[in-house]
């Protein structure tokens, strides 16, 4: 390998190895792979142009180019449609996408869930620091420069992640990276200066060439460049944790909220589950994280609660800060909770089992549970009645992941007379439980008096309010929309009547406030779908978000202002409404898994998501602007044409090769034969021999090919078929009819005995495609001596002519 390749590698390792601190902001490290393949042929790339050669600036938008349409091909159709054509995606469709990426970047918290936009940020990040590096370290020969990308990058993750246990082995990595960089540049400009002399040689080995580097010892520059570099990682990551006042740095962590807490046995994060709820909603793959049985008669009602969200701080709805404690063998009596509600209220049991893909730090369970049997360490939050998973060493914490357990929890039946009469809350909880921030838009509190005009008792207000969302409000349920939630947010959800179940829930949520009315935002799943065998099956677009509403004497309350078909209104809330179901004035897009939709089948406007689940409505909001004839022809033709260009590269090595092994034979002739042979083992890894003899050298293809012995005699009887056409007197038959098939025996004999890797590369990459580029090379040449010597003539003929002209 060339010192310039051995450069290429390593700017495209040190870039890898520095996004390796990007894992830290999001849950899953998929996007990585993607990241190097992409990155891999963006510096192949470079190094193809760099040998051709290219100029500097054509070797650098060569690979721009290529990274640009391998994203396209790769996130073709996950951006918003507002366009025909491969055109109109690069500037509308792609740019949709990015936006997105970056809305969902300031709205979820880290880690942050991997959704397309984020996935194409971080790549597209990648491979524009790749790029950097590449052109700084291997075209413009300057590594030392090319730390300052991967010092950006570094930084920017290490920033946003705020350190953590797993910082020091990104910053290794990163380190490592970068000094490998420099080693191999800085060996490569000293090789270029002629032989590179070392430390005096060892005894015995004088001669041996082991002072310069051969034989595998490193020379003196090269062991003192490792020397130092090692040192300084070890003291990068050692002075840290010898002097604690440096633990904030680039290498410092946050500790937990749980370390630091002040109640007893810490507090409860302020962790917002919601931050991959519309991800789950818009999930393609809808798997089963939960599966329950349970003894219910309303198994309708049977939500099963992750945690509350009740602090609006002017941003977002979170879970305010709470002492956790032991989980008691029987959990204490609600809050609010009183007879006579107390006394109709039914215990029922719930069997749950986790899927072991889950690994939810919550515990998912019915409300109000009375008492829970599972296993592992688990802390009990009294406020919010939540069960969160206790720390089990450094940043390692119990979650729900495959666990098995049961719940016994209450099943109320308030009546809507009951609610009606309910007295004034208490007032701590009436203090706490109402508080809005100063920055909420005014649009708020007065949408909500007028929505409730003529209402005399919190009961009332809050069914006319979950009447106004659900029914005739004009909203519409949109799992589109961008999840914002802070005050401005809630404003905005009021004008455009568009969005899902954390925009109705915690709209509703923040006008119950602005009325008296203590409220929340609780977040877990709706029931799900009942199986045949009696379980339940909840999947990930069952993920749900709903207001809890305070009523003394019957405790935190579920409204349902969500208009999704499949949820099911609380009987409590019906009492002023007339129809037992809300509707939206149209058909609505559902994305529940508990009950098919019965509207009609989905238009071309909607989303695909919802395409798949057959539950679009004919009214649902559009989401394009194209025709609805369908794709164009010109679409059709462009997607076609950059899929094969992006598909048909990597193959054409394998079909110039299966192309050039038919040529050569059906012309039965045997010297050519004997040709498709030698590149048939060259492609196997057997390096062709031109001094050898046709039986040496095929002795030495059956021996390095480990062939067997009807492969092993055709080889032989082709190599004795060119002895004879190389030997034998004029006009003597040297061919014979089975040659071809001899050679396509020893062909399949080879493959047949490598592994399946190399059989592949054998395939995809034959090493014999290396003529291709000598015959390049070699019309380049001669068609350069022959302009060179037309030139030339041309040149000796102008300069005869002023002596013709003088004589």
């Amino acid at each position: 390998m060339s010192g310039r390749a051995k450069l290429t590698l390593f700017a495209a390792l040190a870039t890898l190895f520095t996004s390796w601190s990007l894992n830290a902001l999001v849950d899953s490290q998929a996007w990585l792979l993607q990241a190097a393949v992409l990155l891999a042929v963006q510096s192949a790339v470079g190094a193809g142009s760099r040998r051709v050669p290219l100029a500097r600036p054509l070797t650098v938008a060569a690979q721009a180019l290529t990274s640009l349409l391998l994203l396209a091909f790769l996130y073709a159709g996950k951006g918003e449609s507002h366009g025909d054509g491969p055109l109109a995606y690069l500037v509308t469709d792609f740019g949709a996408l990015f936006g997105q990426g970056v809305r969902d970047v300031g709205e979820f918290a880290i880690p942050a869930p991997l959704t397309d936009g984020i996935k194409l940020l971080l790549v597209s990040g990648v491979l524009l620091i790749g790029l950097l590096v590449d052109t700084l370290a291997v075209t413009m020969r300057t590594a030392a420069a090319a730390g300052l990308p991967l010092l950006a990058l570094y930084s920017v993750a290490s920033g946003l992640a705020g350190g953590g246990g797993a910082s020091w082995f990104a910053f290794l990595l990163a380190g490592c990276g970068y000094l490998m960089l420099l080693l191999s540049e800085g060996r490569d400009r000293l090789a270029q200066w002629g032989r590179v002399f070392g430390a005096a040689p060892r005894r015995g080995a004088a001669d041996s060439g082991l002072a310069n580097g051969a034989g595998g010892q490193a020379t003196a520059p090269v062991k003192f460049g490792r020397r130092i570099g090692a040192v300084t990682l070890g003291l990068a990551l050692a002075v840290p944790a010898v002097l604690p006042s440096l633990g904030g740095g680039l290498l410092g962590g946050t500790q937990d909220a749980e370390e630091n807490g002040g109640g007893v046995g810490g507090t409860i994060s302020a962790v917002n589950p919601l931050v991959s709820l519309q991800s789950n909603l818009n999930a393609q793959d809808n798997r089963v994280v939960l599966k329950y049985r349970t003894n219910s008669p309303q198994q309708a009602e049977q939500y099963l609660r992750i945690l509350a969200l009740d602090e609006f701080n002017g941003v977002k709805w979170e879970a305010s800060g709470r002492a956790l404690v032991d989980v008691p063998e029987k959990l204490p009596e609600p809050p609010g909770l009183r007879a006579p509600v107390s006394r109709s209220a039914v215990e029922v049991t719930t069997s749950i089992s986790a899927a072991d893909y889950y690994t939810q730090r919550y515990l998912p369970m019915p409300y109000p549970a009375t008492s829970v049997d599972i296993g592992g360490k688990w802390r009990f939050e009294p406020a919010g009645r939540t069960l969160v998973g206790d720390q089990l060493g450094r940043d390692k914490f119990q979650n729900v992941q495959g666990a098995e357990y049961t719940v016994r929890s209450l099943l109320l039946k308030p009546t809507a007379q009951q609610l009606q009469n309910a007295p004034k809350p208490d007032p701590a909880v009436q203090e706490e439980y109402t508080k809005l921030p100063d920055n909420l838009p005014t649009v708020v509190a007065e949408t909500a008096r007028q929505v409730t005009q003529g209402a005399k008792d919190d009961y009332t207000r809050a069914v006319k309010l979950q009447d106004y969302f659900a029914v005739n409000g004009g909203f519409r349920y949109n799992t589109r929309t961008a999840s914002g939630t802070g005050p401005q947010a809630v404003a905005r959800f009021l004008s455009d009547k568009e969005g899902f179940c954390v925009h109705f829930a915690f709209s509703m949520a923040a006008m119950s406030r602005s009325l008296g009315i203590p409220a929340r935002v609780a977040v877990g799943f709706t029931p799900g779908e009942k199986q045949s065998d009696g379980n339940v099956n909840v999947s990930m677009r069952d993920a749900h978000a709903w207001p809890e509403l305070y009523f003394e004497g019957v405790g935190w309350t579920r409204f349902e202002p969500t208009p999704r078909s499949g949820i099911n209104i609380p009987e409590y809330s019906r009492a002023q409404t007339p129809a037992t179901q809300p509707s939206a004035p149209a058909p609505l897009p559902s994305q529940s898994a508990a009950q098919p939709s019965t509207g009609p089948s989905a238009t071309p406007e909607c989303p695909p998501n919802l395409k798949k689940l057959g539950e679009c409505g004919a009214a649902a909001p559009a989401q394009s602007t194209g025709g609805g004839g369908g794709p164009s022809v010109t679409t059709v033709l462009g997607w076609a044409a950059l899929a094969v260009a992006v598909l048909g590269l990597p193959l054409l090595p394998m079909l110039w090769r299966t192309r050039l092994r038919a040529r050569r034979l059906a012309t039965g002739e045997v010297l050519t034969a004997w040709r498709e042979l030698g590149d048939t083992a060259w492609d196997a890894g057997v390096l062709p021999d031109e001094a050898l003899s046709p039986r040496r050298a095929a002795s030495r293809i059956v021996d390095l090919g480990r062939l067997d012995a009807e492969p092993a005699a055709a080889v032989h009887r082709v190599a004795g078929a060119v002895e004879r056409a190389l030997y034998a007197p004029p006009g003597a038959e040297v061919s014979y009819p089975e040659l071809a098939d001899d050679v396509l025996l020893a062909r399949t004999g080879l493959l047949a005995s490598a592994d399946r890797l190399p059989r592949l590369r054998i395939l995809l990459l034959p090493r014999s495609a290396a003529r291709v580029s000598w015959a390049l090379s070699a019309r380049r040449s001669a068609l350069a001596a022959a302009v060179s010597t037309r030139l030339t003539a041309v040149r000796l003929r102008l300069l005869r002519l002023p002596l013709r002209g003088r004589g």
